[in-house]
């Protein structure tokens, strides 16, 4: 969903590293994906050679939706975030990466970008969020500035933060809370940040499309959707956001 997200915001190729028999299953699914075939059942460090070698060719790096957490595979992620902050090239992490990179965080010198929700923020900080808006600004903004990155707080209102500016974002719905949505979120993050937008305005743009993406999805499906649904509505929101407005409305009597 990361690769597909990526490809409906306009790069021109995205690659899938996954185990073999992982990868195998994703070529399956449709022609549009490029599969980095990988030994072993996990992620694990024997892999590195063969990452680095597209992770030279690429644009930017999205790492962490499917790893899961084995111990080489914790391993094999610190060294894959060194191996990325050598090379300069942008890094979104999400998920998994998000738990492994919590227990060596450090400022990476590199377009960074970080995609936690409620718990995995907890995990990254071993701190709880308050619940009111302004505590949560507070707190994401502090690390965001420890870790000199982005920070992307998803939930009801998304908020993204940096060490000197903070901006809320108020598209999506109740509904994108079905598993899924934050990959594609990633995948629109990670194109905007291999078309050269900056760290800040990257992840306040791809938040801004998922919502509305999601926006148009339950004005479409109600409550029924799943996370691939938003593919299809993507390019729309790219060539009409203010088409959103309208749609808004109809969402925000249903919250």
């Amino acid at each position: 969903m990361v690769a597909l997200a990526a490809l409906r915001t306009s790069v021109d190729l995205a690659y899938v590293a996954a185990p073999e028999k992982t990868a195998h299953a994703i070529s399956s699914m449709t022609p549009d994906l490029i599969t980095i075939k990988l030994d072993g059942e996990h992620l694990n460090s024997a892999n590195l050679t063969t990452l680095k070698e597209y992770m030279e060719k690429s644009d930017a790096v999205v790492l962490g939706p499917g790893l899961g957490l084995h111990a080489e595979t914790k391993t094999a992620i610190r060294m894959l975030i060194d191996a990325i902050a050598e090379a300069g090239k942008p890094l979104l992490l999400d998920a998994d990466a998000l738990k492994a990179f919590a227990e060596f965080k450090r400022k990476l010198n590199i377009p960074l970008v970080l995609t936690p929700h409620a718990g995995e923020y907890a995990i990254l900080t071993g701190k709880k969020l308050l619940e009111n808006l302004e505590g949560k600004i507070h707190y994401v903004q502090k690390t965001a500035s420890e870790l000199d990155a982005v920070i992307l707080l998803k939930g009801r209102i998304d908020v993204i933060a940096n060490k000197e500016r903070v901006k809320l974002n108020y598209t999506g719905n109740p509904s994108m809370t079905v598993g899924g949505t934050g990959d594609v979120l990633s995948g629109i993050v990670g194109a905007f940040f291999a078309q050269h937008v900056e760290p800040f305005e990257a992840a306040v743009a791809g938040a801004f499309v998922n919502g509305a993406a999601g926006d148009f999805v339950f004005k479409e499906k109600g409550a029924h959707m799943v996370a691939t649904d938003l593919l299809h509505w993507i390019p729309h929101v790219l060539n009409d956001p203010m088409s959103h407005l309208q749609v808004k409305e109809i969402v925000g009597k249903s919250d």
